[in-house]
């Protein structure tokens, strides 16, 4: 066994014990199940959204798109990503972490109702499924790679198990351990690794190498060199991400609105520092992989074993897997607490509760209901990550590079859903109506355009159904003001969410 695989084993192996071990944090709450029961610090906060942003594609895709199409085609994800950290960090996590939810969901349905709720839900859902699957397959893919006596199919089970069983015993305190542990070594293997090449070899070595378009602006100002692409690609993760799961996750752990806050930053700096580092690790395998490679996935571990020495590549491959594994828990964590708080809880045992009238004694019941639906809350999302997984799991096999799909399925949630919560925080005037239309109209689009866009303008199909998603809810909020008065109350109080269905029954 070389010393390479020895070191994946044993980082896996702390990975999944570390992530066991806080399985007696929970305390059979499903608050500190979800969030950790809103009592993380700043360092805690900031390494988890750091570890977030820094997946799969701010990594291994960054390096492999930069050495197939140039330094944008590549940075576009971490810089993304890095945005989407500042702008949550600038406008959305304060307001959002005062608001105490335990999901994204929880807002749409505080502000506009159930049916908005659940539309939102089911789409965040289905886009982070596809999400772990393209992460899991990466993982599996990376192990695979360095154990070439373990197929595909088993690393995959392998790598879900590991991520699988942790999530559900520790739950977000699982992805706060395991997250710092994976996260760090990483940093310090992209770093040292881009710093010892650039001394070895010198600047000029590489640069000689590189072709004109892949370092200067022409990938964000010509069309024919992929600006289009390159610029939905930032905007798309830069405030698409905004709305997602795992990033709100960890913000409504944070313990105060500016810890969450300040948090962001620290996410977004580190996010650029190895975005930095794995872009130009691209374009440095131009000349250290002479012949090129079928498979752009290959640049950055070929680098690792072959181009350097052996403890950044170590710390290198160690941290690709720790991002996959990193993303996969905060997604079947948000894809399990999503359907079974905002679907199954609420909607299906909560809102026959309310329309029986139950929610009219509230003044003494609603402590004892509280102390139900936390605990109710811990067992069904559990149980919920097992349908997940396995969807996760399938998905992984049959698509293990989903590509296309990943974008789109994100892309309509940007569509649909960024506007209602963006205007459900900062317009009093914002309603169900205008939320709905604003939803529904905005994701149908980005469907459409996916199969009419012409080639050559690829990249305005991501870019202009959330322009067209705002023009409708306007309009359509100031028309309905009468027939649905909205409820920006609830940005600032925090209705019981038996209160809630109470009124709408």
């Amino acid at each position: 066994m070389t010393g390479m695989q020895i070191g994946i084993i044993c980082f896996i192996a702390a990975f999944f014990v570390l992530g066991l071990g806080m399985y007696f944090l929970i305390r059979k709450s499903g608050k500190r199940y979800v969030v950790a029961g809103k009592s993380l610090g700043f360092f805690l906060i900031g390494s988890m959204l750091l570890a977030q942003a820094l997946d799969a594609n701010a990594t291994l895709g960054n390096a492999g798109a930069t050495y197939g199409g140039g330094f944008w085609a590549g940075f576009q994800f971490p810089l993304g990503l890095a945005l989407c950290l500042v702008v949550c960090g600038l406008f959305y996590a304060k307001p959002l972490n005062k608001m105490n939810l335990l999901t994204l969901p929880d807002f749409y349905f505080r502000r506009f109702g159930s049916l908005v709720e659940v539309i939102v839900g089911l789409l965040m859902a289905f886009s982070f499924i596809i999400l772990v699957a393209g992460n899991l397959a990466g993982s599996a893919w990376i192990l695979s790679t360095v154990f070439p006596k373990i197929p595909y199919l088993a690393s995959l089970f392998i790598m879900t198990g590991v991520v699988g069983l942790y999530t559900v015993a520790g739950g977000l305190f699982a992805c706060a351990a395991t997250d710092v542990v994976q996260i760090y070594p990483a940093i310090a293997g992209f770093v040292a690794a881009f710093i010892w090449l650039l001394v070895t070899y010198g600047w000029g070595t590489f640069k000689a190498a590189i072709p004109p378009d892949f370092m200067n602006l022409s990938g964000l100002t010509k069309i024919e060199n992929g600006a289009l692409l390159n610029w939905a690609g930032i905007l798309a993760l830069g405030l698409g991400d905004v709305i997602a799961l795992d990033f709100m996750e960890r913000i409504f752990a944070a313990r105060t609105g500016k810890i969450a806050s300040r948090s962001c930053f620290w996410g977004a700096g580190f996010t650029l520092i190895v975005g930095v580092a794995a872009s130009f690790m691209g374009m440095m395998a131009l000349t250290l992989i002479p012949g090129g490679v079928e498979d752009f996935r290959t640049v950055l571990p070929t680098l690792a074993i072959r181009g350097v020495p052996f403890v950044f590549g170590l710390f290198i491959m160690g941290g690709i897997i720790g991002a996959g594994l990193s993303t996969a828990d905060g997604g079947i964590l948000g894809i399990s607490t999503v359907f079974g708080r905002n679907i199954v809880q609420r909607n299906l045992i909560l809102r026959p509760w309310a329309r029986k009238g139950a929610a009219s004694t509230h003044a003494k019941d609603t402590e004892e209901q509280k102390k139900m639906s936390d605990r109710r809350l811990l067992v069904i999302s559990r149980l919920m990550a097992i349908p997940a997984v396995g969807a996760a799991i399938w998905l992984a096999y049959v698509k293990p590079e989903p590509g296309i799909l990943l974008v789109l399925a994100f892309d309509v949630v940007f569509a649909g859903c960024l506007v209602p919560l963006t205007l459900g925080l900062f317009w009093k005037k914002a309603n169900r109506y205008g939320a709905l239309a604003a939803v529904i109209v905005g994701s149908v689009l980005r469907l459409i355009l996916y199969f009419t866009i012409p080639l050559e303008l690829a990249g305005l199909d991501t870019l202009i159904p959330p322009v067209v998603s705002l023009i409708v809810m306007v309009p359509v909020s100031l028309a309905t003001q009468k027939v649905d008065p909205p409820r920006h109350h609830v940005v600032n109080e925090v209705p019981s969410d038996e209160v809630v269905l109470a009124a709408e029954a």
